[in-house]
C-alpha cells in the first residue's frame, strides 16, 4: 500500500478494528515519511449477485438502490439510519449465502417487505405500495386489512402483485412520486 499523498510504501497500522457488524476491518494507518494519516477498510469479496428483471434483462446487485427504496419508505417514520442499513445488510448476507448467485426482483422484493414488515408497518404498506403496484385506495385498505389479520410474512410467501407498470421501467422521478403519494395516503 502507497501513501495517498506523498506514495511511500513506508507505513504502519496504528490501530485496527472490526466495523460493520464483523464484515468489515477499519485501519488508521501512518505514513512514516510524511506522517499523514488515513483511514482504510478491509472487507471480503463476494461472487457477485445477478438481479433478474421483469423485461428479462439482468444487472449486478446494488445494494444503494434497495437502500434508496427502504429509505423512501421510511420516511417521516422512526426507523433510523442504522436500522435501514442493518435491513439491507441482512439482505445482502442472505443473498451471499445462497446456492445461487441470481435473483429476481420480485424475490428481492418479497425480501424485502418481509423484512420492513417486521421494522415498520407504514415503511411494509409504503413499500408494498409501489412494488405491488396499489392502483388505489381499495388496494390500500385490502393491504391494512391483511396486516391487521395476517401472522408475519415469510420471505418466500408469495404476493399478488396489481396489474400495471413493472417497477422496472419507472424512471426514479416516477417511484418517488409514487411514494409520495402513497405518503399523503397514509397520513
Amino acid at each position: 500500500m502507497k501513501c495517498p499523498r506523498c506514495s511511500s510504501k513506508e507505513i504502519r497500522v496504528l490501530e485496527s478494528r472490526s466495523a460493520e457488524a464483523g464484515q468489515t476491518v477499519r485501519r488508521r494507518r501512518e505514513c512514516m515519511a510524511c506522517s499523514y494519516r488515513f483511514t482504510t477498510y478491509e472487507r471480503i469479496e463476494f461472487v457477485p449477485i445477478m438481479v433478474t428483471k421483469r423485461d428479462g434483462s439482468r444487472e449486478g446487485f446494488n445494494r444503494n438502490k434497495i437502500l434508496q427504496g427502504v429509505a423512501r419508505a421510511c420516511q417521516k417514520t422512526l426507523v433510523t439510519v442504522q436500522q435501514m442499513e442493518e435491513l439491507v445488510e441482512s439482505i445482502e448476507e442472505r443473498l451471499q449465502l445462497q446456492d445461487t448467485q441470481e435473483i429476481t426482483t420480485r424475490e428481492l422484493g418479497r425480501m424485502v417487505l418481509a423484512k420492513l414488515q417486521q421494522l415498520n408497518e407504514v415503511a411494509y404498506v409504503r413499500f408494498a405500495s409501489v412494488y405491488r403496484q396499489f392502483q388505489g385506495v381499495d388496494d390500500f385498505v385490502n393491504e391494512l386489512n391483511h396486516i391487521g389479520s395476517a401472522t408475519p410474512l415469510n420471505e418466500e410467501d408469495e404476493l399478488p402483485v396489481s396489474q400495471g407498470i413493472p417497477l422496472d421501467d419507472l424512471s426514479e422521478e416516477e417511484l418517488q412520486r409514487r411514494m409520495d403519494a402513497t405518503a399523503e395516503l397514509i397520513h
